[in-house]
C-alpha cells in the first residue's frame, strides 16, 4: 500500500475543520475537484470511509474524525522539524506567525513593534487577530506559532507563559452623574447597566465575573464589535463599560467622549500571557520573545499617563 501523503493529510484536516469541499480548497489552494478525488484516493488507500459526502456539506465518520486529529499532530511535527533545519541553517526565528487577541493587539503591538524591529531585525510578524479561544485552538494545531492574550490560555500541549497584569477601568461619559460624585464606592455600581463585547471573548466573562461582584448588570442586548464601539456607545449615554489599561492610554483611541470612575477600592486587572506548543523548534526564541514583551509591557504600564 502506497504511503499517505502530507498533502492529503492537509486535505483531511482543512475537511475536517471547515466541514465543506469547496472552502476545504480554496483553504489548501486547490480546486476543491482535486482535493476531492485525492480524498477519495487516500479512503481507497486506507481501506476506510474518512468523510460523509451530504447535500448540505460534509461530516467526517468517527475513524475519518480520529484520523484527522492524527495528522493534524503529524502536520504540527513537520512544521516544528521544518522550523528546526531552519533555525540550524540560516541561525534566525525568521517569520513568526503571532496570534493576539483584538482587545490587546492593537493598543500594545505598535510599540511591541517597534522595539523589536530595531533590537532584532531578522524577526518578521505575521500579526493574525481572532478570538483568544479560536486561536489556542489554532495554536495547538500549527496554524499559528505563538498567542498574545489574557488568561486563561487552554489548548493542547501548550507552554503558557504569564507576562503582566494590566489594569482594567470604569469608564462612564462626562455627565454621567457618577462623573461627578466625591467618594465613589463599588458599592455605587450596584444596578448599573454595563456594556460589553460579545460572549465569544474571554473578556465578555471577566466583565460578567465584574459585575456580578458589583451586582451591577450586563447589557445584553446592546453587545458591542469592538472596544471602540463600546466606548462610542458608552460616549452616547447607553450604560458604562470596563476597559483595559492600554486601550485607555492608546493615541486614536484614549478617553476622548468618555472618563474615567475610580471607586476606592477598585482594583480589577486582567492577567496577560503568551503561549507557545511545548517542544517547538523555536522554544528558547519564543521565550526571549515573552521576555521582551513583558519587559515593554510593564515599562508601559509604569509610565505616568496623562
Amino acid at each position: 500500500m502506497r504511503m499517505t501523503s502530507i498533502r492529503q493529510m492537509e486535505y483531511l484536516v482543512a475537511v475536517a475543520d471547515v466541514k465543506h469541499f469547496g472552502r476545504a480548497a480554496q483553504r489548501c489552494n486547490v480546486s476543491q475537484p482535486t482535493l476531492s478525488q485525492q480524498l477519495k484516493t487516500l479512503e481507497d488507500r486506507l481501506k476506510v470511509k474518512l468523510v460523509e459526502r451530504q447535500s448540505n456539506g460534509v461530516q467526517m465518520t468517527p475513524v475519518g474524525r480520529i484520523i484527522a486529529e492524527r495528522s493534524r499532530d503529524i502536520l504540527v511535527a513537520v512544521q516544528d522539524m521544518q522550523a528546526l533545519a531552519k533555525r540550524a541553517s540560516e541561525g534566525t526565528i525568521g517569520t513568526v506567525r503571532f496570534g493576539v487577541s483584538p482587545t490587546l493587539g492593537p493598543y500594545l503591538m505598535p510599540d511591541i513593534i517597534a522595539k523589536l524591529h530595531s533590537e532584532m531585525p531578522e524577526l518578521k510578524l505575521y500579526i493574525r487577530e481572532g478570538i483568544p479561544s479560536d486561536q489556542a485552538e489554532e495554536l495547538s494545531s500549527g496554524v499559528i506559532d505563538v498567542l498574545l492574550g489574557p488568561l486563561p490560555i487552554d489548548g493542547t500541549m501548550l507552554h503558557v507563559e504569564p507576562l503582566f497584569q494590566e489594569p482594567l477601568h470604569i469608564i462612564a461619559p462626562p455627565d454621567h452623574e457618577l462623573a461627578s460624585k466625591d467618594d465613589l464606592t463599588n458599592e455605587d455600581m450596584a444596578k448599573i447597566g454595563f456594556l460589553t463585547l460579545d460572549p465569544r471573548h474571554h473578556f465578555y466573562r471577566q466583565v460578567e465575573r465584574i459585575c456580578a461582584s458589583l451586582n451591577a448588570r450586563i447589557m445584553r442586548d446592546y453587545e458591542g464589535t469592538s472596544l471602540d464601539s463600546l466606548r462610542q456607545m458608552v460616549g452616547s449615554g447607553i450604560g458604562l463599560a470596563i476597559m483595559p489599561e492600554f486601550y485607555l492610554r492608546s493615541e486614536s483611541t484614549g478617553e476622548n467622549m468618555v472618563t474615567r470612575l475610580t471607586p476606592k477600592s477598585w482594583s480589577a486587572k486582567r492577567s496577560i500571557a503568551m503561549a507557545w506548543r511545548r517542544g517547538s523548534a523555536n522554544e528558547d526564541d519564543y521565550r526571549q520573545l515573552a521576555e521582551r514583551i513583558r519587559t515593554i509591557g510593564l515599562s508601559r504600564l509604569q509610565t505616568p499617563f496623562l
